[in-house]
């Protein structure tokens, strides 16, 4: 059924150039229109397979980092059997059951992946550090080795997984200050972080995993959680601190999205045996980062905030042994494809998303469910 849709789709294709000469934007609405329209109809023939008997399996590689944590807690609370893979437990959620690997070689935790409904894998080396030849190299090789060995591992399989979702970087597209990128016109940048989300990719894509594995790489903006040691997190203590002015001129984009809507799009995502390809995973309410400074300036009650220029930027990151694009770079980066697929986000604004946050602090506070109080009939004699 898979063969179907992408011939389909590669004809429409064709139409498209044949029907606008040259109308890039006309072109690609034709495109989504009639991808849509071949999606529908398939869905209608396309057998779906119900497992009545067992819990569902999500696999979850890099279950040690921050969004590794709260997915492992998500997939544990909707009824998953859940395995989470990572090189150390320390960090881990406590949810499901823990198996270790080295990110390079199939071992024992390949026979987890046999009969799995879903694989998700973060694994990568932070990006937070100085950009050094010894970085570079293993920022690069964390993300294109784990995936590798992650393909070769399904390859294997007598019964392979029916979803592999594969972390990738809303990054991948040039600084950008004139124009949103979405998944169909979007233009990747050529820089060190652009081009290991290329090789990253095409890793992805390349692994010659079975027909029945359907893939999707997730490029990802800012997930924001206030979590300590997040990115939330440093933003809201540089307020705080009366250092939370704009940065290098606040006309940079930030595209971001809350850790619900992060979670939330995993399940949509699951739930339509249709989607493969690339994602954009990011809010449709983008912001810049004048906008991103001031709300958080607003809900922290801090009348002031003490702005940095580009120079100031530069050294204030060689000091703390991190990278100026980390801040700089303008990531305008629009999720048209999880827009025409219905999907509908908890948080548009980056407002509500902030108020939300700042009241719930650490993955607890975030899963926590308030007690519903019944209502009940007073009765006087």
């Amino acid at each position: 059924m898979e063969d179907v849709l992408r011939t389909k789709i590669i004809k429409f294709s064709e139409n498209s150039e044949n029907k606008f000469d040259g109308d890039e934007n006309e072109a690609s609405l034709l495109w989504r229109t009639e991808f849509r329209t071949t999606r529908r109809n398939l869905a209608r023939i396309t057998p779906t397979r119900k497992n009545t008997t067992m819990k569902p399996i999500a696999v979850i590689f890099g279950a040690n980092g921050m969004i590794g944590r709260y997915a492992t807690r998500h997939f544990s609370r909707k009824g998953y059997e859940v395995v989470a893979v990572a090189r150390k437990q320390e960090g881990c959620s406590g949810d499901g059951m823990f198996v270790p690997w080295n990110g390079r070689d199939i071992d024992s935790w390949a026979l987890a992946l046999e009969g799995a409904d879903v694989v998700l894998n973060l694994a990568g080396r932070t990006v937070n550090c100085r950009y050094n030849e010894t970085n570079r190299r293993e920022i690069l090789n964390s993300r294109v080795d784990s995936t590798r060995v992650i393909g070769e591992a399904i390859a294997g399989c007598k019964v392979a997984p029916r979803l592999w979702m594969n972390m990738s970087t809303a990054t991948i597209y040039r600084h950008s200050e004139d124009r949103p990128q979405d998944e169909w016109t979007g233009e990747p940048g050529d820089d060190f972080s652009m081009n290991v989300a290329r090789s990253w990719e095409e890793t992805f894509f390349r692994c010659n995993t079975p027909a029945v594995t359907r893939k999707v790489a997730l490029r990802t903006g800012i997930v924001l959680a206030n979590e300590p040691g997040s990115a939330f997190d440093v933003l809201l203590r540089l307020v705080r601190t009366g250092l939370g002015g704009s940065v290098g001129g606040g006309k940079q984009k930030f595209s971001w999205i809350h850790m619900a809507d992060f979670l939330a799009a995993m399940d949509h995502l699951i739930a339509d045996p249709l989607i493969d390809g690339v994602i954009n995973l990011t809010s449709p309410g983008i912001s810049d980062n004048q906008q991103l400074m001031q709300i958080l300036r607003e809900k922290c009650a801090m009348p002031i905030g003490l702005p940095a220029t580009r120079w100031m930027v530069e050294i204030g990151a060689w000091f703390l042994k991190t990278e100026s694009e980390l801040v700089l770079k303008s990531r305008y980066v629009e999720p048209a494809r999880l827009r025409d697929e219905g999907f509908r986000w908890g948080f548009n604004t980056l407002d509500a998303a902030v108020s939300d946050l700042m009241e719930r602090r650490g993955m607890e506070s975030f899963f926590h469910v308030p007690q519903r109080r019944h209502l009940g009939v007073k009765v006087w004699a």
